[in-house]
């Protein structure tokens, strides 16, 4: 994973008026400034907060949010109503913004001094009043928004306002991401094509394809010291199977993996790429199919679909940015097959060769194996299991009139046996509520058989993503019955339906 401090921000932005006086606006900004600094030194929090001086008219709250949107490096704006904010002077500021939202309904004292209270103090301190008149504006304007109320003081508001950062991280990343795609689709899959015009309309992400020998070119051009700084990096990370150790007979299929990795990753590096598919049934000039070189750069935060799966490939990437500053890892995912026989009933998977590991339980192994489809040289790949523990899967369909996501909150388990003929990386894991109710509603929602699987991020992200994208969510949780899943979706459908005609 990338280690560089995330150069995104957060803007802390506070309303008031001139009606109460200087000294109470000075009080206003340093309390302000107060919250913002507990705010910025949470670890629950991934970015960075920069306090905004107060405002308290309609052009200077216009003119901020404006220099929101022009700022590369903003992902999104808090605000807070430390007293009462006329929100007529925040319609056109609001009507301007194009960043992620959020509302803090917070005051700068957690207990009150009842003895002391007076009306100096109920003027100052009045955000239960302020915070209503701006809710009600947001919502008269049908502002897109993520509301959190509490104390800063409070872990549960630290770590929703972190998923909101965090939310607001992807939503920054897809904006800016180029996809490369080697090839097209795998022949006669359905799920795995989509509009990518309008995936640059809803997201801001650009998709275009490359020819594999495109690719070819720069494999070839590798230096051979590049390939030899590769293998002493994976004789250190790697418990390295014994024929592929230097001087051993399968030692240069390990080089040409090297090879594919510089070469891959110069390509995409050469051209702003943040993530990129393959496809087994174009390979041009390729000798093995990418294996090790994909799990690599999956876990430095680049996206990954298989067959020409870019919209898996996007969440990959979106997902990694989100979770970048945390435990847990994410990686491309296929559910195989079922262990129905379990109880409760488990899901393997896995990929060909293509699994993160990042979410590896512990030092993978660096295997050579056949592959029997791709028609090419057998490829290296990691082998490992993926760590137990808390997770979420998401997939994302395009459904004729608008993308779809659609997550299952999942407990990684051990595989509950070995697996010596399964040369794969892979995870086993038990979806909630259960395997068949989780299993029914995802395929009633037409959910995708890629997905992504990420422990470095939970539910309240995923929400706040949706939310931030304006993109349909169907959650699968412990909760989630099929009839009233059945409802959601009919309700959905009716939904954003309507939504789209208003819009248009």
């Amino acid at each position: 994973m990338n280690a560089a401090p995330n150069p995104l921000r957060c803007w802390f932005v506070t309303g008031s008026q001139h009606l109460y006086g200087a000294e109470t606006l000075r009080q206003v900004a340093d309390q302000s400034r107060a919250i913002a600094e507990q705010l910025d030194a949470s670890p629950e929090l991934s970015l960075k907060i920069d306090w905004k001086p107060v405002l308290t008219d309609a052009d200077a709250i216009r003119r901020v949010m404006l220099d929101a949107n022009a700022d590369d490096s903003c992902a999104g704006i808090v605000i807070w109503m430390h007293t009462f904010s006329p929100a007529k002077m925040w319609i056109a500021g609001f009507d301007a913004l194009r960043k992620p939202l959020l509302h803090l309904h917070t005051q700068a004292n957690v207990d009150l001094p009842w003895a002391a209270i007076d009306m100096d103090f109920m003027n100052l301190n009045q955000a239960a009043h302020g915070d209503r008149e701006i809710g009600y504006i947001q919502t008269r304007l049908g502002i897109a928004r993520k509301t959190v109320v509490g104390h800063v003081s409070n872990p549960r508001v630290l770590a929703r306002v972190g998923a909101w950062q965090r939310a607001a991280s992807g939503a920054a990343a897809m904006r800016s991401l180029r996809v490369a795609r080697f090839g097209d689709n795998m022949r006669d899959v359905a799920v795995t094509e989509g509009d990518k015009v309008e995936a640059q309309l809803q997201f801001g992400v650009s998709v275009n394809t490359y020819a594999v020998n495109d690719l070819v070119e720069a494999v070839d051009a590798v230096e051979p010291g590049d390939i030899a700084d590769l293998v002493t990096e994976y004789l250190d990370a790697y418990s390295v199977a014994p024929e592929l150790l230097p001087g051993n007979e399968r030692h240069e299929s390990l080089r040409y993996g090297a090879r594919l990795e510089a070469g891959l990753r110069r390509f995409l590096s050469a051209g702003g790429f943040g993530a990129f598919t393959t496809n087994f049934e174009d390979l041009g000039g390729l000798r093995q199919l990418p294996g090790l070189a994909v799990q690599r750069l999956m876990a430095d935060g680049y996206g990954f679909g298989g067959e020409g799966d870019w919209k898996t490939s996007i969440m990959v990437h979106t997902l990694k940015a989100m979770g970048a500053s945390r435990p847990g890892g994410a990686s491309f995912m296929e559910d195989y097959t079922y262990d129905l026989g379990a109880e409760p009933s488990l899901i393997l998977g896995a990929h060909m060769l293509e699994v993160c590991p990042s979410i590896a339980a512990g030092r993978p192994s660096l295997e050579i194996h056949p592959l029997s489809i791709g028609s090419r040289e057998d490829p290296v790949r990691l082998v490992f299991d993926a760590s137990p523990g808390p997770a979420v899967v998401i997939g994302i369909a395009d459904i004729g009139d608008r993308f779809r996501f659609v997550a299952n909150q999942v407990e990684v388990v051990a595989p509950p046996a070995p697996l010596p003929n399964l040369p794969v990386a892979r995870a086993v894991w038990q979806p909630a509520p259960s395997l068949e109710i989780s299993a029914e509603c995802w395929l009633e929602a037409g959910g995708p058989h890629h997905t992504v699987l990420a422990a470095s991020v939970g539910i309240e992200d995923l929400s706040d993503l949706a939310e931030i994208l304006g993109t349909e969510l169907l959650l699968i949780d412990r909760a989630t019955t099929t009839r009233a899943f059945a409802n959601e979706l009919r309700w959905n459908r009716a939904y954003f339906r309507l939504a789209q005609g208003l819009s248009g």
